[in-house]
């Protein structure tokens, strides 16, 4: 009997409860409308080679409309799968300094099937539901690259990445010397396609080059994929190849791709970023210059980022070398011109920061014609007007600085670090 009280108690008390949520749910308001974040943007065009129209996405540079700087751009397989993830690394490690800014493109696939015919070559073994990478390469040499090419500022520096077949296809375009790319990321790549043919193919090429351009190839915990004999094939013929061979054992077909992709970003620009505790290591500022002189030679290429010239400052007042700084200023300018007003920024935070306003502003000035389309340079020398007592200046500085960066579509951290209360 007091089963029986108990289990009636406990379903007053559940009815009770829901409908006391039915009832809380009932009174709660709809969200107001809010302002859309965007990775990206997507657009389509018509293909000759596919004879219909093709998609692709396209995301920016955080930064991209504040200059004109020309970047590198990465090409994704598999676009609607990948495009989002892969641009939001891009931007993420490109915030933090560890590789230069670049274009991310998204190729768009038209499904699963289209996604096996166009990253595949034809195959008696594997069907006719594959074979049609030479018509995406196609499309992407004659077409795709020269429309972005044409459309956004580039360098002429390509890099083609692509996971499972996305992979087996990159491999496919590194081998068949594609015009439009120097950098290939195969992540995973189906090398097990046409009972592992991707390796007479790969051999076929090393007999002839004797060399491959850079290489990022990964695999993950996947039994019978092949990607490993494929890397020792490549270390057999070309023993100093620049392909570096990454392996995650902890990781799925399915899980790797993020962890591959971050580290292939990475192989890109090795070493791009370098922290402090590096460079307070280095004696005197021509060694400085000399250790970044040489990233020059990556495939990126190098330019000083907010990040690095920002912890270039503060290298020099921690090493006690403030007296140098206009001489270091003056050759880093000959050696790296497009990186001048970055780093006279960079140099002016560490002045205002021990409260010099003069050196800063007067470090500022070396960068005045290219600094007055520079929202942070003004910002800077709207702090340093306001420290020598400027007030009616610096107000103005800071005025024009939070309006050049709604005007240059700012990140919102980039905004707020302009700080639009200031004033």
């Amino acid at each position: 009997m007091k089963s029986g009280i108990h289990v009636l108690l406990f379903s007053a008390a559940m009815l009770c409860s829901l409908t006391s949520s039915a009832s809380e749910t009932t009174t709660k308001t709809a969200p107001a409308s809010g302002q859309a974040l965007t990775y990206g943007e997507a657009f389509q065009f018509p293909s000759r080679h596919f004879g219909e129209n093709r998609r692709h996405m396209v995301a920016l540079p955080e930064g991209y409309h504040a200059s004109e700087r020309h970047y590198p751009v990465l090409y994704v397989i598999d676009g609607d799968f990948q495009f989002r993830h892969v641009s939001a690394a891009v931007n993420n490690l490109t915030r933090m300094g560890k590789i230069p800014p670049m274009l991310v493109v998204g190729v768009a696939n038209q499904g699963q099937a289209d996604y096996l015919k166009s990253t595949t070559w034809p195959s008696e073994l594997e069907g006719t539901d594959f074979g049609g990478a030479d018509i995406l390469l196609s499309y992407l040499n004659d077409e795709l690259v020269p429309l972005i090419n044409g459309q956004y500022r580039t360098n002429g520096k390509n890099a083609l990445a692509g996971y499972s077949l996305g992979g087996l296809f990159a491999l496919e375009a590194m081998l068949t010397d594609s015009p439009a790319f120097s950098a290939f990321m195969a992540m995973s790549p189906s090398a097990w396609y046409d009972d592992y043919g991707i390796n007479k193919r790969m051999e076929k090429y090393l007999r002839k080059h004797r060399a491959l351009p850079p290489l990022f190839l990964s695999v993950a915990n996947e039994q019978g994929m092949g990607v490993k004999p494929l890397f020792e094939l490549i270390e057999k013929h070309v023993p100093n190849s620049r392909v570096v061979f990454k392996q995650y054992p902890e990781e799925t077909h399915y899980t790797t791709a993020m962890p591959a992709l971050l580290d292939a970003l990475e192989y890109l620009a090795p070493a791009y970023y370098t922290d402090l505790d590096v460079l307070l290591k280095m004696d005197s500022y021509q060694e400085v210059l000399e250790h970044f002189e040489a990233k020059r030679n990556l495939w990126t290429g190098f330019q000083f980022e907010w990040l690095q010239s920002y912890y270039l400052g503060k290298y020099f007042f921690i090493t006690k070398q403030q007296n140098k700084i206009p001489e270091f200023l003056t050759e880093a300018k000959k050696r790296f011109p497009e990186s001048h007003t970055e780093l006279c920024i960079g140099f002016a935070k560490s002045y205002l920061k021990n409260q010099q306003a003069t050196e800063a502003m007067e470090l500022l000035l070396r960068a005045e014609n290219e600094g007055q389309q520079h929202a942070d340079w003004l910002a800077q020398m709207s702090e340093a007007k306001k420290a020598l007592g400027a007030l009616d200046e610096a107000r103005a500085l800071h005025q024009r600085a939070m309006a050049l960066a709604e005007n240059q579509q700012l990140e919102s951290w980039q905004y707020w670090e302009l700080n639009p209360r200031r004033f």
